[in-house]
């Protein structure tokens, strides 16, 4: 056997010391050997773990902190909840990176075949293995083309004896038609909210939906008693994104509108403020400055969503042009249809009249992620964490 050299210090050998040795085992490749050293000062109890698959023997003493901190990450470990989390092929990549964010979410497959004619052919590996599981899925309603098919599923999880469903989708994706402006409109937002109200009941009770972020705050009224809404906001990610910046204490916050200033504003009350509004100039709807000064700030301009990223635009050329050093801008969900994106310039190092410093979005939209990842002035700011958390609830 090699000398122990352990990591910290052990009683000098003045003291005298007595080592107890509770049940070796010597079949296992790698044996735990709790010891309890004495001396006339303070006893302490170590761990001493034998790695006996090499030649020579490798013995790893721990000190009594380091069990105990062992034992508790065992013990937090075990009182969390464990989760089952299937998901859609486009929700890939934030799944994997939700399950490495903790060790009591387990990634579960699902087989995405289409049948000759196109319509969907599906199946839930492992079924039996969810019995009296807490079971999730990860949704991503990008087009209406995958809703049919993942609804599919969400109907079919919580029928399969499962202690609780959660269905988390980032991006209610028809949000903005949420009113009936003239007779004969849709409210699509209505629509789907009913869709997901019908959710079969899992033996545990109503599905729990996640939601960041949704368009407007009145949608929540518009799902039935059979599921339980859980509305989620990306702000906090922002946040501590602003709080690594080197110049965060010259940060400005900046609406587009009234309804974002609504929803927002309290969650950013400590920084400086500007609201813009659009003014109507004959038949052009021009944005202006309705309160607060950007002059010599780093504005940030926030929003829920961007589509085609006009009034952002808009909101660039304002600011620049009443003195903003720099200018940036966050949206929890950036759709950008027909790679409306490539709109959106790098200020190459601080001209806010040609572009931006950030452009970042979170991964709820994971086909504009696809394009923009890697692209300044875009920055990606992951749900992943606040998507773990979530599943805890």
């Amino acid at each position: 056997m090699s000398a122990i050299s352990p990591p910290h210090s052990l009683p000098s050998s003045s003291s005298k010391a007595q080592i107890k040795i509770r049940n070796p085992n010597p079949i296992h490749s790698r044996n735990r050997i709790h010891c309890e050293l004495k001396n006339t000062s303070s006893p302490q109890k170590w761990t001493v773990d034998c790695v006996s698959s090499t030649d020579p023997i490798h013995i790893i003493l721990k000190p009594p902190n380091s069990v105990q901190m062992s034992s508790s990450m065992d013990s937090s470990l075990k009182n969390s909840k464990r989760v089952c989390l299937f998901y859609c092929p486009e929700m890939k990549c934030l799944a994997e990176r939700i399950a490495s964010e903790s060790d009591a979410i387990e990634l579960r497959s699902i087989s995405w075949r289409t049948f000759e004619d196109g319509f969907p052919n599906l199946f839930i590996s492992n079924a039996q293995g969810v019995r009296g599981q807490h079971v999730a899925f990860l949704a991503s309603f990008n087009s209406p083309g995958v809703i049919f098919e993942q609804l599919s599923v969400i109907y079919a999880l919580p029928k399969l004896f499962v202690s609780s469903f959660t269905l988390v989708l980032p991006f209610f994706p028809t949000g903005t038609s949420e009113r009936m402006e003239d007779e004969g409109d849709v409210a699509t937002a209505f629509t789907l909210a009913r869709i997901l109200s019908n959710i079969p009941i899992s033996r545990g009770g109503p599905t729990s939906l996640v939601i960041f972020d949704i368009h407007a705050l009145q949608e929540r009224f518009y799902f039935g008693d059979n599921v339980l809404p859980c509305f989620e906001s990306g702000i906090p990610l922002l946040l501590n994104r602003l709080q690594q910046l080197p110049d965060s204490d010259n940060i400005t916050i900046a609406f587009p509108d009234d309804g974002a200033w609504k929803r927002f504003h309290k969650q950013l009350q400590h920084f400086p403020m500007v609201v813009c509004a659009k003014v109507r100039e004959g038949d052009q709807r021009i944005v202006r400055i309705k309160e607060g000064e950007p002059k010599g700030r780093h504005v940030v301009i926030v929003d829920d969503l961007v589509q085609s990223g006009g009034t952002l635009l808009e909101c660039q050329k304002v600011l620049a042009k009443h003195g903003a050093t720099k200018i940036s801008a966050y949206v929890t969900h950036g759709i950008f249809p027909n790679k409306s994106w490539e709109r959106f310039k790098h200020d190459e190092g601080g001209n806010p009249e040609s572009g931006m410093t950030y452009f970042w979005l979170t991964d709820s939209c994971p086909e504009t992620v696809k394009h923009v990842k890697h692209k300044p002035p875009f920055e990606v700011i992951s749900l992943a964490a606040a998507i773990s958390s979530a599943l805890q609830i």
